[in-house]
């Protein structure tokens, strides 16, 4: 057996431990709220971007890198 399987985990770790727990219990509550308002809305979620859009940002990305904007 490993040593770090055989030590009690200290306050710290559970703490942590729960903490990350409930991070993602609360994410996928989110997400679940969101997309049953989206239903209802006859939405989409998550939204699809344009490609007009997200070309327009890539090249407004590469203006900035380069020094034009």
């Amino acid at each position: 057996m490993k040593p770090e399987q055989t030590r009690p985990r200290s306050l710290r770790e559970i703490e942590l431990a729960v903490e990350a727990e409930g991070r993602e219990w609360m994410r996928k509550r989110l997400q679940e709220e969101l997309q049953k308002e989206a239903d209802q809305q006859g939405g989409v979620f998550p939204p699809k971007r344009s490609l007009r859009r997200a070309s327009a940002q890539t090249s407004d990305a590469a203006a900035d890198r380069a020094g034009g904007g």
